[in-house]
């Protein structure tokens, strides 16, 4: 008799649990124009769950172009885009009915960087002079300094 009310106890526990209501998580799209060094507060937040913990799950798509993650965002493909503001900018001066709204900014400058194989101690733009330098974007090429 006590292996069957134990049996039926456990059993009452692993139903309880099971049908207890369970914190619903919302997925949230976000389409991001490159990967950044910029943006490591939000890997760090997302490897490390902290909005999973606050009950979002995030999908994170590498969507190349401010107008790819634009259109992304005005079609319903995700529900946030990081970009520049260049592309919404351009749909808002069209007058579109249904334009994006920038609501913050995680960098305040261009993410690039000026790199060399040789240290300089206290450089100069002008060390330049002479030298060859490859843009970081696509369509950019190597250019000589004079």
């Amino acid at each position: 008799m006590k292996k069957i009310i134990y049996l039926v106890f456990t059993i009452l526990i692993i139903v309880g649990i099971l049908s207890y209501p369970r914190e619903k998580t919302n997925k949230i799209r976000v389409a991001e124009v490159t990967h950044s060094v910029f943006y490591t507060p939000f890997y760090v937040a997302l490897e490390n769950g902290y909005f999973k913990e606050e009950g979002l799950n995030i999908e994170l798509i590498l969507t190349p172009g401010a107008d790819k993650v634009t259109a992304a965002v005005l079609s319903n493909d995700v529900e946030i885009g990081f970009c520049g503001t260049e592309a919404t900018i351009y749909v808002y001066n069209n007058k579109e009915k249904d334009y994006l709204v920038n609501f913050a900014g995680l960098t305040k400058k261009d993410g690039s960087f000026l790199v060399s194989r040789k240290k300089y101690e206290n450089f100069k733009l002008s060390d330049l002079k002479g030298k060859k330098v490859i843009g970081g974007r696509s369509g950019d090429s190597l250019k000589e300094y004079n």
